[in-house]
């Protein structure tokens, strides 16, 4: 049996002190999830727009030698019609498509999926040959801030 002897103290936590840390943890996750959340989503979004970027490149440097602009990005040297953004993981973020209905002008979307559905305050990125970059549904105001 354990005995105490006399003057000594028992050493350990009261259950209220756990308590209190417990309350500090939670309202600390609380506070720190929704910003972790944000950053995640801030840098999905710059995958999706480098990618876009990419492609625009490409595409201006098929007009540079062909005088016209490819209509599909199998022209660009992609694999497919689409790409998954990031490529390669097994759950991508954007999936990026050149819609082009003439060889006079291009538009590159950037259309959220998976868990980038979230993302309310900027949607489908896009950008055409004329170097106007675009949220779809967002005012001028919010694709600016979007695409800083």
């Amino acid at each position: 049996m354990f005995r105490q002897r006399k003057g000594d103290s028992l050493r350990g936590f009261t259950l209220i002190e756990l308590m209190i840390t417990v309350v500090v943890a939670a309202i600390l996750a609380i506070i720190a999830y929704p910003m972790y959340t944000g950053y995640v989503l801030k840098a999905h979004r710059t995958a999706a727009k480098t990618s876009l970027l990419e492609i625009a490149s490409r595409e201006e440097r098929y007009y540079s030698t062909n005088n016209i602009y490819a209509t599909s990005l199998l022209m660009l040297g992609y694999n497919g019609t689409g790409i998954d953004v990031p490529t390669g993981s097994s759950t991508p973020y954007y999936h990026v498509g050149l819609y082009a209905t003439s060889t006079t002008y291009y538009n590159i979307r950037a259309i959220p999926i998976h868990s980038q559905i979230n993302d309310t305050e900027c949607g489908t990125f896009m950008l055409n040959s004329l170097g106007q970059k675009k949220v779809q549904n967002a005012s001028p105001q919010v694709a600016a801030n979007c695409w800083q």
